[in-house]
């Protein structure tokens, strides 16, 4: 018994991500575009949030909360935010997959904090592959358990 529990912890923390992404980028089945930003906010503080896109060496507001700034004209009533719990907000754009630049700079600020995350048209992903993708060692880990319960 002590012999397995050892070596389900070596393999939970081999195969636990070494880094969270504080940025995800990726396409619903719908072809909307979808950026999760996970910044956890400042405490104390009313939270704002403003999410980007660029190409070359223009910079693309897509949508805001943020007082005396606008999205491009392009992108307005194209995109809605929502809160994500614990933290964090996701904000998705309608119907511009088919619009992006081949390489683009997704970028994310949560009260001032900010993130970013280069991307290529064509290598992004399905969100329900980048969920599996992130859950997968979890997945792994539990059917070795069930696995050796059962042996």
């Amino acid at each position: 018994m002590l012999k397995s529990l050892f070596v389900f912890g070596v393999l939970g923390v081999l195969l636990m991500p070494a880094k969270c992404d504080l940025i995800s980028v990726c396409v619903e089945n719908d072809n909307d575009l979808r950026v999760d930003c996970l910044i956890e906010p400042k405490p104390n503080k009313i939270n704002s949030y403003e999410f980007s896109w660029s190409s070359g060496t223009k910079e693309f507001l897509i949508n805001t909360n943020v007082s005396g700034s606008s999205a491009e004209g392009k992108f307005k009533d194209k995109s809605y935010v929502e809160e994500l719990e614990p933290h964090g907000y996701r904000m998705t754009l309608n119907g511009f997959t088919d619009k992006l630049p081949h390489n683009t700079t997704y970028m994310c600020k949560i009260s001032g904090v900010g993130s970013q995350v280069n991307w290529e048209r064509d290598k992004l992903a399905l969100c329900s592959a980048v969920f599996l993708k992130s859950s997968c060692s979890w997945i792994v880990c539990l059917l070795l358990l069930v696995y050796q319960t059962h042996s």
